[in-house]
């Protein structure tokens, strides 16, 4: 149980900076708004991340018991990781000047953070992706994938509070420039995981250790 806190820790983190309209709509809440109005936003798009995690873990769930020990998981999980690296990579970043925070109060605020989160498809295949590819690694036990994924959940959140507090210094040093930097080296690091997962498929006889993978990614 400790090796998988261990393994989430970082990809919890990853996930806190993964730049688009939610990034930029946060730091501008909480920079205009204060502390409490981001916390109540952040809340909210935590709450359509955990929906999205239910949805993509209840819907693969038949799928993990079936082919978990079968090499086409790891190329299925390892190919949505690898688009959706390859769409980050590539996509142009938008000015920060067409994100602005909205009026409203705590609640309109966790309501607008959900919404913003929750039309991004992109989230649910990310989750789609992650659970396939984690779920054999931790025996597709319940209590091992809920520990995991908590503490991702925990981590991705603890994150974000500290983005809330340091706002207005992030938005003074996240430049354009910066800020498709920071893009394409997540994309790249998605990509690489893709690659990764890909290639295990065609290598079924070894042991996939998520943790292990995750470690070789911070040695980049």
């Amino acid at each position: 149980m400790i090796e998988d806190i261990q393994a989430a820790i970082p990809l919890g983190f990853l996930l806190s900076f993964m730049i688009g309209p939610v990034f930029f709509v946060l730091l501008e809440t909480s920079a205009t708004k204060g502390f409490r109005a981001g916390v109540s936003l952040d809340i909210g798009v935590i709450i359509a991340d955990i929906v999205f995690l239910l949805i993509a873990y209840f819907s693969s769930f038949q799928l993990l018991e079936n082919l978990s020990n079968e090499p086409g998981l790891f190329v299925f999980g390892g190919m949505i990781l690898l688009v959706y690296g390859i769409f980050l990579f590539v996509k142009k970043a938008k000015k920060k000047s067409n994100v602005k925070a909205s009026k409203g109060t705590y609640l309109g605020l966790m309501v607008k953070g959900f919404l913003l989160n929750f039309i991004n498809i992109g989230v649910l295949a990310f989750w789609l992706g992650l659970i396939i590819v984690v779920g054999p690694s931790l025996e597709n036990n319940p209590n091992r994938m809920l520990v995991f994924f908590s503490t991702v959940i925990l981590v991705y959140f603890g994150t974000d509070l500290l983005k809330i507090i340091l706002a207005k210094q992030l938005k003074r040093y996240l430049t354009q420039e910066r800020i498709v930097l920071i893009k394409k080296g997540l994309g790249i690091v998605l990509i690489i995981c893709g690659i990764v997962l890909i290639t295990k498929g065609f290598l079924p006889k070894e042991r996939f250790d998520i943790q292990e993978e995750i470690e070789k990614i911070e040695k980049l």
